[in-house]
């Protein structure tokens, strides 16, 4: 039977049983007695999702309909039609009808003047715990319908052959019925990146830069962000004992200034130690959520080096779990931006300053490299180019997005940084990661302009300004030819990292100003 009302109170009518807006205790109850999770010896939820232990981007599609259809970006989106949705969204409606839900409304950006209202509809307690956790919950429930719905079913499977997609697992954004669906998958990722995605279409269209940054605010007042793909450092970076952390991952930039868009951390805690990330080690307690993080059988005590289910371990946690958090979580215009990237070749500079066209060029790059387990089928980092550090998540055109922080750049006198967290003295394998202890210093000096008055030498190949001196950090670091023993070597990948970049901006020819274009690096 074709499906005529779309929408959350046509799932719900029809559910066997819904439980709403249980508390954080409920649910853990709940999702312990539906053997979904086990308590760790912190006394968080450990759930493991299975084969998809990260987000599956060739599954993910947005609905192509008249209305969306000149707004979306198809070279970085996959379409799928309105009978594809109707489809698995029929599948959704009879899964419901057999059995108990978990649901509450939340909403999504601590600005109130642009939040957006989320009903969450889940399988499982667990899910709904993580929802609880990255979503913001409002004081009382809403009064209106309005906003979007987000349903997550993982034992709906899709079927490729009829249903029109890759594979038994989907994520489906349909704009014009104001909903996401997702089957097949446990992976917690896809529930909260689908809504940012609505966000990142939304948020746009009214002049509102969004971003996938961190970001935090100093004692002095002054913002800064910070721009990375997942496992460059944003999480760890912003959670700075010596400033007040605004959010982890996803931001916006309005006329008022930066805003979370989530009330929750997702951080990688592979080899996490209270050491290195006392404020993310002490977040992981009663209220979190573990994914797929190994747990001693008998005592229960987590073991943050293994990584036998995947390197792609996490922890969902309330901001409040911070203790230098603020709330509501907004702060001023930034002073400072930091491209973060993990360089894999071991050839960028450990900090460098870009003028607000290398800005542009790369924003527009956003080169890192991918780490393992991240995305399925990743087992070591590869180079990759994702736009605006968050490609995947952006519906719009790229150009929308970069020229919106172009303008906000140049409007609120903002510094940029390019900072590499990858490797040093020779590329993955051969060379060794930055430490930790380093970058920080790196960007601790930049944010409280130490950095303002050394001298800076412009690297040869790059063409990005590198400091000859940077406090608590040796000055042979600073510069990588110099930690390379073998200089022929380091001039190869160099020139192997350089052609990468010049082949992937030629999507932007005819775009992009040729004086952005040509700020890269020296081909």
């Amino acid at each position: 039977m074709e499906e005529k009302n779309f929408s959350a109170e046509d799932i719900l009518s029809g559910a066997r049983i819904v439980a709403y807006d249980l508390t954080v205790p409920e649910l853990f109850e709940e999702s312990i007695r539906n053997k979904e999770a086990i308590l760790s010896q912190r006394g968080a939820l450990c759930v493991y999702t299975g084969k998809y232990t990260g987000r599956s981007p060739k599954d993910r599609f947005i609905v192509d309909t008249p209305s969306v259809h000149n707004l979306v970006s198809w070279t970085n989106n996959a379409p799928c039609t309105e009978s594809t949705f109707k489809k698995l969204y029929h599948k959704i409606k009879c899964f419901a009808k057999n059995h108990k839900i978990y649901v509450s409304d939340n909403y999504v950006g601590a600005d109130p003047q642009h939040k957006l209202q989320v009903k969450c509809i889940t399988e499982y307690a667990s899910q709904h715990l993580f929802l609880k956790e990255l979503f913001i919950n409002p004081d009382k429930p809403p009064v209106t319908p309005e906003g979007f719905t987000l349903v997550c079913f993982p034992s709906v499977l899709a079927d490729p052959h009829e249903d029109g997609v890759h594979s038994e697992a989907f994520v489906v954004i349909n704009f014009d019925y104001k909903m996401v669906i997702i089957g097949g998958t446990k992976y917690c990722g896809e529930m909260k990146k689908s809504i940012f995605s609505v966000m990142n279409y939304i948020l746009p269209q009214k002049g509102i830069l969004s971003m996938h940054c961190s970001a935090n605010v100093g004692k002095d007042g002054k913002t800064a962000i910070f721009f990375g793909l997942s496992g460059t450092g944003k999480t760890t970076l912003s959670a700075d004992p010596n400033r007040r952390l605004i959010g982890d991952d996803e931001h916006g930039w309005s006329e008022n200034g930066i805003f979370n868009i989530e009330g929750g951390c997702y951080a990688k805690c592979i080899h996490l130690t209270e050491e290195t990330e006392p404020e993310i080690y002490n977040a992981i307690r009663y209220g979190s959520v573990l994914e797929n993080v190994v747990l001693d059988p008998r005592t229960r005590k987590e073991d943050y080096d293994d990584s036998r289910y995947t390197e792609n371990t996490r922890a969902a946690y309330p901001l409040e779990y911070i203790p230098n958090a603020i709330h509501p979580s907004m702060a001023g215009h930034p002073t400072a931006i930091i491209f973060l990237t993990a360089d894999a070749f071991g050839v960028l500079p450990p900090i460098s300053r870009l003028n607000p066209k290398q800005a542009m060029y790369h924003f527009l790059s956003g080169y890192t490299s991918k780490i393992a387990g991240t995305e399925r089928g990743i087992v070591e980092p590869q180079a990759t180019f994702s736009i605006g550090f968050g490609e995947p998540f952006l519906p719009l055109s790229p150009l929308k997005y970069a020229r919106l922080l172009e303008k906000k750049i140049q409007q609120h006198n903002t510094k940029v940084y390019l900072v590499n967290t990858g490797w040093t003295g020779g590329p993955y394998g051969i060379g060794s990661r930055m430490k930790l202890k380093y970058t920080r210093a790196m960007i601790t000096a930049a944010l409280e302009n130490k950095l303002d008055n050394v001298g800076w030498t412009a690297d040869p190949i790059f063409r990005i300004e590198v400091p000859d001196f940077c406090p608590n950090v040796p000055t042979d670091l600073l510069k990588p030819v110099n930690t390379w023993s073998d200089k022929a070597a380091y001039e190869k990948q160099a020139a192997k990292l350089v052609g990468l970049f010049a082949k992937n901006v030629k999507k932007f020819k005819g775009e992009m100003d040729d004086d952005i274009l040509s700020t890269g690096p020296r081909i």
